[in-house]
């Protein structure tokens, strides 16, 4: 199983973690399978930004974007080129490090 280790967010993971996740799913689910709460607005169904990850590591091993990914990307706070919606982003085998951005679009919080 792969790895993906979280850098530190001084809310979501103050600490940093590591947390390992099944190839296949995303790491949206992963990181809500383990305890991390990021904001995900839509359900995951990559219809905002709010999941928005930087990937520091391992960003050749996740599933290539597809274009309507690519376009809610230009709305995401801090894009970078290596920036990825945390829901259409699914592990392979290889393992990744993520950064959440310290700002979404979001002007209030969904409690999931």
């Amino acid at each position: 199983m792969p790895i993906i280790k979280i850098l530190p967010h001084a809310e979501y993971c103050p600490q940093g973690a590591e947390i390992t996740a099944p190839a296949g799913t995303s790491i949206c689910e992963a990181l809500l399978d383990n305890k991390i709460n990021i904001e995900h607005a839509c359900d995951m169904s990559a219809a905002c930004t709010t999941c928005h990850v930087i990937v520091r590591e391992g960003l050749a091993s996740l599933t290539a974007p597809e274009e309507e990914e690519d376009d809610l990307l230009d709305r995401a706070w801090g894009l970078e080129p290596n920036s990825r919606l945390s829901c259409q982003a699914i592990l392979a085998q290889a393992n990744v490090t993520v950064e959440i951005p310290k700002y979404t679009i979001n002007h209030a919080k969904e409690l999931h």
